[in-house]
């Protein structure tokens, strides 16, 4: 300092928080990627912006000849320094020390203790200054000058990260580069000098920083210089400062300012798509919570819908400021949704623990389901086609719903599509419209594959008597189906579990007498049949029974009254989960084999009685897309059986 310099003197502060610990934290506990220093900076340059034009509306004169609100990075490779400016309201000297100096105000330990009990993240990091002091992950030394709107003097703060910080006037030169805002100049360390790339900047801006409302303008380089040429020379030819960031939020503008095409062009950028949306939902809330919601269903499959993870994948900005993708603000069962909620009541916060606990996120997450399954109700009533291309790209995923979400089962069971006998696209509002004379549940029959379904034996009863049986393919069926549901007062009834009593239903006009249906109508001893059966069969089943839902076939497997179904029985094996129970194998006592092994019990003939029993299992088994358990055995006696019919 010379002898003229009337300056205040540089003056040593310490912090008033426990610095090492909190950088710490910082560093190793809040933030998992470095990345995030850089919005935390453009986060609070774009605060202190607008918090100008919030203090301009009773003060113009706080603007004055400088009302272009922008945000400005700089980088320079031969310093080494990344500087992120703008020129918002600015911070007077006390300001400094009290927004870069006190981190806790509420108390050091308290808020020590409630950061490293976040670990990743904390609802904390939304106040000035914590934000800032991200900025320590990559700089080992950071400088801000900022001069208050309307004030005489800008001021420096000074620090490394250590026990404390300096703050002085600003000398002339700072003091006329800094007219009104901020200046924050960090240098980097040398594991983090990728952040003075461009393209590395500009990454980080668009992932997080995009929709910001105020430019984000991208110097040159100060550092770089052409060949031959002295610095300023360079400079001063490379390319003007540009905008990287779109500074346009979409979904806070108003629905009559935008058309089709925004929102096309909206979808395909926010959710990296190419195809159209058949569903776009755009609104605000206000009241009690602040928040515009803009999310969209896509029309093409999406390649990770059945990720493990059943993630959600709505951002989450605060204030147009990116958060994270990963907020759970829709249950998984609604992940194929896609688009942006930004809400303005929540703090800056990377934490997905945080946010999970947050009684705000959760008011928001019931809010925004429901908005989506009614959007969704609207779109099936008013555009049945589009709704029956977003149903077939997802319902399988909607469908969990019923598993997972009590409380939205109506509005599920409402929206659910399902291919039956009767046709595909069904509603259960049709179904139960459609139900025939003393029918009094909704039948349904849950197997791998809609061909083999269609052409399962245990649909012959229902179909001899006109009622419509659904037929679910989804794996997720076999789960929501086992949990007793109802519609409209009608339960849901599995025909391959249980006993099936269709006498009270008349038959269809087209079906044949019950009587005239198979080729044998010579009366079985049924107790004889079934006790030859068991006899053959041992613990293969867990019972043998005459059934009521077979007219054409001999036989089919179903599962017992408690337990699993059939279909979620093999779903279950298939994860070492199986329940263990035997099934139960029905009979039918008009047809020609089941009358056959009759005789040959009858007769006495105990081998060829038990080749028949186990081929009426084996067959059943078959018809349910199941091996035999011993196929070679199978073979033998299936030649057996040919030959000896052949020999008669």
């Amino acid at each position: 300092m010379t002898d003229t310099d009337t300056r205040t003197p540089r003056e040593a502060h310490a912090f008033q928080a426990e610095v090492a610990e909190l950088l710490h934290l910082m560093v190793h506990a809040v933030y998992s990627e470095t990345d995030v220093f850089l919005r935390e900076l453009i986060s609070n340059a774009s605060d202190a912006c607008d918090r100008l034009r919030y203090e301009a509306i009773a003060r113009p004169e706080l603007l004055a000849d400088d009302s272009a609100l922008t945000i400005r990075l700089r980088p320079d490779t031969a310093a080494g320094t990344l500087t992120v400016s703008d020129n918002g309201i600015g911070m007077d000297r006390q300001e400094l020390i009290d927004n870069l100096g006190t981190i806790a105000r509420s108390g050091t330990r308290a808020f020590i203790g409630k950061l490293a009990a976040a670990k990743d993240g904390s609802g904390l990091i939304g106040q000035f200054g914590v934000g800032f002091y991200a900025a320590f992950m990559v700089a080992d030394r950071i400088e801000v000058t900022s001069r208050r709107a309307g004030a005489a003097e800008a001021w420096v703060w000074r620090s490394t990260g250590a026990q404390g910080f300096e703050i002085e006037a600003a000398d002339a030169a700072r003091a006329d580069r800094v007219r009104r805002g901020t200046e924050i100049v960090l240098h980097l360390k040398e594991d983090a000098r990728k952040y003075l790339d461009a393209h590395e900047i500009e990454r980080i801006v668009h992932a997080y920083s995009d929709h910001i409302q105020f430019p984000i303008m991208l110097e040159a380089d100060a550092g770089k210089t052409d060949a031959g040429k002295p610095a300023d020379e360079a400079a001063s030819s490379d390319a003007a400062p540009r905008q990287v960031n779109t500074a346009s939020a979409v979904w806070q503008r108003a629905k009559s300012e935008l058309k089709p095409e925004d929102y096309t062009q909206a979808y395909r950028s926010i959710c990296g798509a190419f195809d159209e949306p058949a569903m776009t939902l755009h609104y605000r809330v206000e009241g009690r919570q602040s928040y515009a919601v803009l999310l969209f269903v896509p029309s093409g499959s999406l390649f990770d819908l059945f990720d493990p993870a059943r993630k959600s994948h709505l951002k989450l900005y605060v204030r147009r400021v990116y958060i994270t993708d990963d907020a759970s603000l829709l249950p998984s069962w609604l992940r194929f949704v896609r688009g942006v909620v930004d809400s303005e009541d929540l703090p800056l916060n990377i934490s997905r623990e945080m946010l999970q606990n947050n009684p705000q996120v959760a008011a928001m997450r019931k809010a925004i389901t429901g908005r989506v399954l009614a959007e969704l109700e609207t779109l099936a009533t008013k555009e049945p086609e589009r709704f029956a291309t977003v149903w077939e790209q997802f319902g399988a995923v909607i469908k969990e719903g019923l598993y997972e979400e009590p409380e939205r089962r109506e509005a599920i069971l409402g929206l659910a599509r399902f291919t039956s006998t009767a046709g595909s696209g069904r509603s259960l509002a049709q179904y139960v419209a459609d139900l025939r004379e003393n029918q009094t549940e909704i039948y349904y029959l849950v197997g791998e594959d809609i061909d083999r379904l269609k052409a399962n034996p245990k649909l012959e009863a229902a179909r001899a008597r006109g009622i419509e049986v659904l037929l679910l393919t989804d794996p997720v069926d076999a789960l929501w189906t086992s949990l007793r549901l109802d519609f409209q007062g009608k339960g849901f009834k599995s025909l391959s579990q249980g006993e099936v009593d269709f006498s009270l239903v008349p038959l269809a006009d087209t079906a044949k007498p019950e009587a005239d249906q198979t080729a044998a109508d010579a009366a079985v001893d049924e107790a004889a049949v079934i006790a030859a059966v068991k006899l053959a069969l041992g613990d293969k089943v867990s019972d043998v029974k005459a059934s009521q839902r077979l007219t054409d076939s001999a036989a089919c497997l179903v599962a017992g009254g408690f337990g699993p179904d059939r279909e979620l029985e093999r779903l279950l094996a298939k994860q070492n989960r199986a329940s263990g129970l035997k099934p139960v194998l029905e009979l039918n006592m008009r047809h020609a084999l089941v009358g056959a092994l009759a005789r040959e019990s009858a007769a006495g003939h105990a081998d060829e009685a038990a080749d028949l029993a186990l081929l009426l299992l084996e067959q059943a088994q078959i018809l349910d897309g199941e091996l035999p358990d011993d196929p070679a055995a199978f073979a033998r006696r299936l030649e057996r059986l040919v030959v000896r019919g052949v020999a008669r």
